[in-house]
């Protein structure tokens, strides 16, 4: 799924909606630790929102499979105490399999004592046996925007787990078992042989001091070449290196992966092939992919399916998010040879653009 729109419209803030329930369902996280770590309730409540629902925020899912795509829903309800330590605490929680209720909160337990309000039933194995299949699809999302400076960093690994920049990055692949690491590089080499033709022999390495450092052959005139680390690689020979290996590192039980921007510091010539590198992937048994992206080299593949496009549209009242379906004239549009990066390109842009420039000179 392909999420666009304007600077500022939410693309961002969906990702994180998804992440948020991967926090509160992780083992380590938790329904409170989720809000903190996003600065507090008040950071976590749409900008736009009136005042009539007494500052209740509500995040609901469906989740299933093509065979039965709302097998399980889930949807929580929260806002802050209004008296005492302003506490974030749940006004709802409901789970439902296949349209039945299988958890409905608050319960009697709840009433008997408030500080139940403070936790889900989600974050605790004790209280999600009925739904326990949801918990642990959530906590298997994967948000990844890999800044290749956090990878080069010299302590990168250090104290860090799952860190969505890179930080731990070389050392997710050095823990990967041998053979599949190998196997997995070597695909990794297959694809970068031809975005990148310059490096070959792709491999993980240790140094003097035991750092992980991800190498490759950088052929010149010299009969051998050169070796060159992460260190030496481009931004966007990093990001590639990185999104290509996150695809594959899933396999068939992973969970759904968000990327932010995966076209930063790519060629467009690369960037033009993500859909059908997505595409592939999954085809082969991998992972659900929803990313946000401005890129209208992304949109412009022809494979691209308008019920694959999700396009935001800010408003006073908040964004709206809904498929390209239902953009404007948009079958009779594709109709006529227009690509869906041109059609949706107005749609995504700011609306006085071409005076930015001039707003620069003035004054």
């Amino acid at each position: 799924m392909f999420v666009v729109g304007p600077n500022a419209s939410g693309k961002s803030n969906l990702l994180d909606a998804v992440r948020f329930l991967r926090d509160v369902a992780s083992v380590g996280g938790g329904f409170q630790q989720a809000i903190e770590s996003r600065g507090g309730l008040k950071r976590v409540r749409c900008l736009a929102a009136r005042n009539f629902n007494h500052g209740h925020v509500t995040i609901a899912v469906a989740i299933g499979d093509k065979s039965n795509p709302r097998k399980w829903s889930y949807e929580l309800t929260f806002r802050a105490e209004q008296r005492g330590l302003h506490r974030p605490i749940l006004i709802s929680e409901v789970a439902s399999e296949n349209g039945h209720e299988v958890l409905r909160r608050p319960d009697d337990d709840d009433d008997a004592d408030q500080d139940r309000l403070t936790q889900t039933a989600l974050e605790q194995v004790n209280a999600n046996k009925a739904f326990r299949e949801v918990a642990a699809f959530l906590s298997s999302v994967r948000y990844l925007h890999l800044v290749p400076q956090v990878i080069r960093e010299p302590d990168r690994g250090i104290d860090r787990v799952d860190d969505p920049f890179g930080g731990d990055f070389l050392l997710r692949i050095a823990k990967t078992p041998e053979k599949t690491r190998l196997k997995r590089l070597a695909r990794v080499n297959n694809a970068l042989r031809i975005a990148v033709p310059q490096l070959d022999q792709l491999e993980l390495r240790p140094d003097q001091v035991g750092r992980w450092h991800l190498e490759a052959r950088y052929g010149h005139w010299r009969v051998h070449g050169a070796r060159q680390d992460e260190r030496d690689f481009s931004d966007g020979t990093l990001r590639l290196i990185g999104l290509l290996w996150s695809l594959l590192e899933g396999g068939r039980d992973a969970g759904p992966i968000l990327l932010e921007e995966p076209e930063l510091s790519l060629h467009a010539s690369v960037v033009r092939q993500l859909p059908s590198i997505l595409s592939r992937v999954q085809r082969s048994g991998g992972a659900q992919v929803l990313l946000t992206t401005h890129s209208t080299d992304i949109l412009n593949d022809p494979g691209l399916g308008i019920d694959e496009v999700i396009v935001l549209e800010p408003g006073d009242e908040g964004t709206i998010a809904s498929t390209a379906q239902r953009v404007d004239n948009i079958d009779q549009l594709l109709d006529v040879g227009m690509s869906l990066g041109e059609i949706l390109a107005p749609l995504t842009e700011p609306e006085e653009v071409d005076n930015l420039p001039i707003q620069l000179t003035l004054g």
